[in-house]
């Protein structure tokens, strides 16, 4: 019968094996149609173990064509769009359709591997592909005779029938029936402009790889990125460039605080999607929260909190011996806000915290330094709210002017850029420099981690893994979970809706990841970490 047929066919080459697959294909589709006139034979449970059998036939034709640029997209994408029409039929419950989905993606993925690693050639990538159209285009009589198959007439018309293959499409911004196009605001000029590229590259990352294996629900996501320089004055014609002129779906990684405060409104207007804004101010944080404004990212108050906890309960400081360094702007505020309510908590005066600015935008450190040093209490630990250049400026300029003391980060700084500056000065500026991290160590090997320096070695060759590249990474991986969740129709409501349910959900991070209708933010896992004298992090434990 049909559940010994894959392991029946094992010998007989590529042709059976493309018509088994067609054959099963043929089958499946019907399953919704028996379903609602009250005539299957078959338990949900057995139909999805026949489409986790099909998926593994016809898996690796998607995958080898896929890996064949001569062959044309249309042809492989009618194959795909099929067997989603097979896991809406066959799956009853949304967790089955998710793992049918990800079954799907391992044996694409498997199939392009033969073609890759020059198992197969794409001649036969071809001429399976063209089996497989050939044996669903075949006429019923020609379908039933296949050796060793038995299938009903009705079953043959079903998997032929164009109005079954191809669901319907909503108008969406955005959305066509091949893509999904997102925008993202960044700064590709001025003294931060290597976050803005490393940001960027980890959400390419993610989502070339998704790409890869077929997209999300038969369609590929694109990428399209404005610069702003990092300048909230710049912000919003960014913005409208993005959302008026390329007619994004929504946005995903945004860069800055000062920057959100534009971006947002601009967004909430239009009811479009902001996810996964690169900041931790409360900007992106209201309570309740803004329908359309999703976070991965701990806040900064969470960050500066477990600083402060670190600095006085582990490393035994004073109060009155920490400061704070910040950049002049709504993240320093930001930042500044974490600590003054890390204090109150302790008990400790929060009216005595010491601050010292910079301009943003800018590495203009003289000036905070200088009030530093005129202060009595002796400075132990400084709190730095700063971009990746102006806090390598300053501990550069502060080290020896304050011999011994913490120099503790927030993840804004971008740990990976900052240990290069930090290196080019010399083994002895890495010292006592603390970086609370919203990602995993990249030198870690937790599942997703090593799915990213996979994916950053295939798209991006030479470039070296970054705290901030996986931020974008993890970021984008979250919303690809979601588009795979909220279906092949969907807009922007019912994505955040599914969002909205997506709790407890395990990426292979080291943390549970998950929303709900009073929570936007996904995370709320910190890591410590301190680099060592060749530039590295290790693992610092902070309470």
């Amino acid at each position: 019968m049909i559940d010994v047929l894959p392991q029946k066919a094992a010998a007989r080459g590529p042709l059976v094996h493309a018509r088994i697959a067609a054959m099963l294909l043929g089958t499946i589709v019907t399953i919704g149609a028996f379903a609602v006139t009250g005539d299957a034979q078959a338990a949900p449970g057995e139909n999805v173990s026949v489409a986790r059998q099909l998926g593994s036939r016809v898996g690796p034709i998607i995958g080898s064509a896929l890996a064949c640029r001569d062959i044309a997209r249309p042809r492989i994408q009618a194959i795909i769009e099929k067997f989603q029409l097979v896991i809406r039929e066959a799956a009853t419950s949304e967790a089955d359709r998710d793992e049918l989905t990800r079954l799907l993606d391992r044996y694409v993925a498997e199939g392009r591997t033969l073609v890759t690693s020059g198992r197969m050639d794409c001649r036969g990538a071809d001429r399976q592909l063209a089996d497989l159209e050939q044996s669903i285009a075949a006429p019923p009589a020609a379908r039933a005779n296949l050796p060793g198959v038995t299938i009903a007439p009705s079953a043959a018309v079903a998997a032929t029938a164009p109005a079954q293959i191809l669901p319907p499409v909503v108008e969406t911004r955005g959305v066509t029936q091949n893509d999904i196009k997102f925008g993202m605001v960044i700064p590709h000029s001025g003294p931060v402009k290597e976050s803005g590229r490393q940001l960027k590259i980890g959400v390419e990352a993610a989502f070339n790889r998704v790409n890869e294996a077929g997209g999300v629900n038969g369609r590929v996501l694109k990428l399209v990125t404005a610069d702003d320089g990092y300048d909230p004055a710049r912000t919003l014609d960014a913005m409208k460039q993005l959302y008026e002129k390329e007619q994004v779906f929504g946005f995903v990684c945004n860069f800055g605080s000062a920057t959100a405060a534009v971006a947002i409104p601009y967004a909430l207007e239009r009811r479009a999607l902001f996810f996964a804004p690169y900041t931790g101010a409360n900007v992106v944080r209201h309570d309740p929260p803004d329908r359309y404004v999703f976070n991965y990212r701990p806040s900064y108050a969470e960050e500066t909190d477990a600083l402060v906890r670190y600095l006085v309960k582990v490393r035994k400081l004073n109060p009155r011996q920490i400061v704070v360094f910040a950049q002049n702007d709504a993240f320093g505020d930001a930042g500044f806000a974490g600590v003054s309510k890390a204090f109150r908590t302790l008990g400790a005066n929060e009216n005595a915290i010491v601050r010292v600015n910079y301009p943003r935008n800018s590495i203009e450190v003289d000036d905070a330094i200088s009030q530093l040093r005129l202060l009595k209490a002796p400075v132990r630990a400084v709190i730095m709210l700063a971009t990746t250049r102006a806090a390598a400026k300053f501990i550069e300029k502060a080290r020896d002017v304050f011999p011994g003391a913490v120099f503790a980060n927030i993840s804004a700084v971008d740990g990976s850029a900052l240990a290069s500056e930090l290196m080019l000065l010399g083994p002895r500026y890495t010292d006592n420099v603390i970086v609370t991290q919203t990602v995993p160590g990249v030198s870690g090997y937790s599942s997703l981690v090593l799915d990213y320096k996979n994916a950053l070695a295939k798209y991006f060759p030479g470039e070296t893994a970054d705290y901030m590249s996986l931020e974008g990474y993890v970021s984008a991986s979250i919303l690809i979970e979601g588009l795979k969740r909220a279906g092949q129709s969907f807009d922007t409501e019912k994505l955040v809706e599914t969002l909205e349910t997506m709790g407890n959900v395990d990426l292979g991070l080291g943390a549970q990841l998950g929303f709900g209708r009073s929570e936007h933010q996904a995370s709320h896992k910190i890591w410590g970490t301190a680099l060592d004298e060749r530039g590295n992090y290790q693992p610092l434990e902070l309470d």
